[in-house]
């Protein structure tokens, strides 16, 4: 059976979707277009492969009565029209009243006015979950008049459209409430910004200046009803023509929504960004359900800052009701019908790829990165944590010879292998001749070529022994890596008696790197060529408390690396600094706490090394660090809150505090509480 249809909306986007599927059961469209666009039917019939007698163009406007149609057309069309569907509407937060008043609700009255005087089959009105408003809990399909939170005027006229079609006794109805409509599900396609598009730039801007690898939480907010416009279509297209549903109202929605923690998530997960972690339950989530989101942008001076980053990018003040937003929709009479037509709606992440991919190619505004290129220095980093190309790293150490320090263990040891397999000839330092050993032999193994010194880097007088026994074997260094270290984490308020902290700290840190520095940097200065690596820390920028000692040793020698440089600079002799976040390494293990906390594996921080042998950058920092070095230089109260906050969040561990042995091994058998994981995983990498 063949039926006729008059389609208001139909150059918009669902219904550039749903014409087509009207016309391939055969039937005829009439549609409502402006006189000034009438030229665009023509590109339509072209696209969708039918002529003038299946898609016919009818002159009218929205804002007049009876949509502006001819008596002679409404003469022509009484009583042969099936079903008259209205899309026609303002989609738009950011609309002003007036327009949406004229659009919403005058449009609606205007096109039931019409369809009456054709005496159309069925009125199809397409609405909005708007039309709930903000209403707390479960909203069922049968709910109308129960709609509150309708301040804004996109949901109080959708609301009020709605009423209109509801009271209507002259003609028989049917309403559908899409949720928020995004692309197509299997190519992406959208004609325009809105809804969690909004967002898009930010979660792009965050994925660009930040690595893959860094972790972030995030708790999951409200639930928002997302929806492909090939569902809306597909179920609309099913309950049209569906028998005995007249007066019913349908949920074109997902059943199950998706939270703003989750949409972040997913979405940064599409844009190839950091891993979030969304988190729920606690009072953590209890306490920021509380906060009133829609009211902070006038809160001052938080609506000032929250001003300017929604205005950098285009984000409109009533988006976010949706972080909290607290309605439920209850689809489940109209997921019955659809099932039986095999109509379901797809969860949001089995297809937020094809729309990240569509938002980038056609929508975003700014052309975005050609493929395989780094767009920042991040992203650079980010691709360092990965292996590095093992011909770039052979074309950069091969036949040089390496000396590394702290070998035997760790991120030493990952490097020294790595270096070996790539052909260096690799000088080993560590304290230990046995565990050297076993790296040889596993150097060995590889085919490679290594050398075990036993060298104590903290004894100035074997750092010289060793100095003069590597260039007396080999010759010369070409390149130095100093990663030999010594963490102590420790209040400075339980140190006042233990000033051997500081100088063992420094002595193994920066006077015996820099020991060495200065015993193979003669002979780079010579031959105008090396290269000298040094381990440092992120905690030389984000400066936490208890690393006094560590910190400050740290810091020592970045300064003289930076002074260095700049002296040895047109002598092709560099210097890379490596901020090193926390790592999974001995030095760390007895600090129980972090067994809970994100870090990196000896072979990735070693994959950082090797790609700064490669590139031989100035340094290398995580985002994190260099942000905590910005709010330092131009926040440090702020900065001085959030460190202060960790200092009393993550105690002195029970040795640090002098306590007894049985209190410490108490200690190390306690979790680590909710609140210290979430601080950890917000600034993962950072020594707490």
């Amino acid at each position: 059976m063949t039926h006729t249809y008059f389609v208001t909306g139909g150059t918009g986007f669902i219904g550039r979707f749903l014409i087509p599927r009207l016309l391939d059961r055969g039937g005829r469209v009439f549609m409502l277009v402006r006189e000034q666009s009438l030229g665009k039917v023509e590109q339509l019939r072209a696209l969708w492969g039918v002529g003038e007698s299946q898609l016919v163009a009818v002159s009218g406007e929205l804002g007049r009565p009876r949509l502006g149609v001819s008596r002679a057309t409404l003469a022509a069309l009484e009583g042969r029209i099936d079903h008259f569907v209205h899309l026609a509407a303002i989609y738009d937060l950011t609309a002003d009243a007036q327009s949406q008043v004229e659009a919403n609700v005058g449009g609606t009255r205007h096109a039931l006015a019409c369809a009456k005087a054709m005496e159309a089959g069925c009125f199809h009105h397409v609405s909005s979950i708007a039309a709930a408003g903000l209403y707390k809990g479960s909203f069922t399909e049968d709910m109308f008049e129960e709609a509150t939170g309708l301040d804004n005027p996109y949901y109080r006229t959708k609301h009020d459209a709605e009423g209109l079609v509801r009271r209507e006794k002259g003609i028989p109805w049917r309403i559908y409430r899409p949720g928020v409509v995004v692309g197509h599900s299997a190519t992406g396609e959208m004609d325009k910004i809105d809804g969690p598009y909004y967002f898009f730039p930010a979660i792009r801007q965050v994925s660009n200046a930040l690595p893959a690898w860094l972790r972030a939480i995030m708790v999951q907010g409200g639930t928002i009803n997302i929806v492909p416009v090939d569902f809306v279509v597909d179920a609309m297209d099913y309950l049209m023509h569906a028998r005995g549903q007249d007066g019913q109202t349908f949920f074109l929605t997902d059943p199950k929504g998706i939270t703003t923690g989750d949409l972040v998530r997913v979405l940064l997960q599409a844009a190839r960004g950091p891993k979030l972690s969304v988190v729920s339950g606690g009072g953590l989530e209890k306490l920021l359900g509380q906060v009133p989101v829609g009211r902070l942008p006038g809160v001052v001076p938080l609506g000032r800052a929250l001003g300017t980053v929604m205005e950098k990018y285009g984000i409109p003040e009533e988006s976010l009701k949706f972080v909290g937003y607290p309605t439920r929709f209850d689809s489940t009479k109209t997921r019955k019908l659809l099932a039986r037509g095999g109509i379901e709606c797809p969860p949001f992440e089995s297809y937020a790829d094809v729309i990240w991919e569509y938002w980038e190619e056609h929508l975003a505004p700014e052309a975005r990165p050609r493929r395989g290129r780094s767009p920042s220095w991040v992203r650079r980093l980010e691709q360092a944590l990965g292996r590095s190309d093992p011909r770039r790293l052979a074309r950069a150490v091969k036949g040089k010879v390496v000396v590394v320090t702290g070998a035997s263990s760790g991120i030493g040891r990952d490097c020294a292998l790595k270096l070996a397999a790539a052909g260096a000839i690799v000088v080993l330092a560590a304290r230990t001749p046995e565990k050297l050993d076993e790296t040889i032999r596993d150097i060995q193994d590889l085919g490679g070529e290594g050398y075990a010194c036993p060298c104590d880097i903290a004894d100035m007088a074997d750092c010289d022994r060793f100095v003069a026994s590597v260039l007396e074997q080999h010759g010369r260094v070409d390149i130095l890596i100093n990663n030999a270290g010594r963490s102590i984490r420790r209040s400075v308020q339980h140190s006042f008696d233990r000033f051997h902290d500081y100088e063992r700290t420094m002595q193994l840190n920066y006077f015996g790197a820099l020991r060495l520095i200065m015993g193979f940097a003669p002979g780079m200065l010579e031959r105008e060529s090396g290269h000298i690596v040094n381990i440092s820390s992120i905690g030389v920028l984000a400066s936490p408390p208890r690393f006094s000692a560590y910190v400050a040793s740290k810091a020592a020698l970045d300064a003289f690396s930076w002074c260095a440089a700049s002296e040895f600079a047109d002598r092709n002799v560099r210097f890379t600094t490596i901020n090193m976040p926390l790592v999974r390494t001995p030095m760390i293990a007895p600090t129980r706490l972090y067994d809970a906390f994100p870090t990196l594996s000896p072979e990735q921080a070693a994959n950082l090394v090797m790609k700064a042998l490669v590139d031989k950058p100035k340094r290398v920092a995580t985002g994190l660090g260099v942000a905590g070095a910005l709010a330092q230089a131009v926040a440090p109260q702020i900065s001085e809150f959030v460190l202060n906050h960790a200092y009393h969040l993550f105690p002195d561990s029970p040795a640090a505090r002098g306590a007894s042995p049985g209190e410490a091994d108490a200690e190390a058998r306690s979790s680590v509480d909710l609140a210290r994981r979430l601080f950890a995983q917000v600034f993962s990498g950072v020594h707490w």
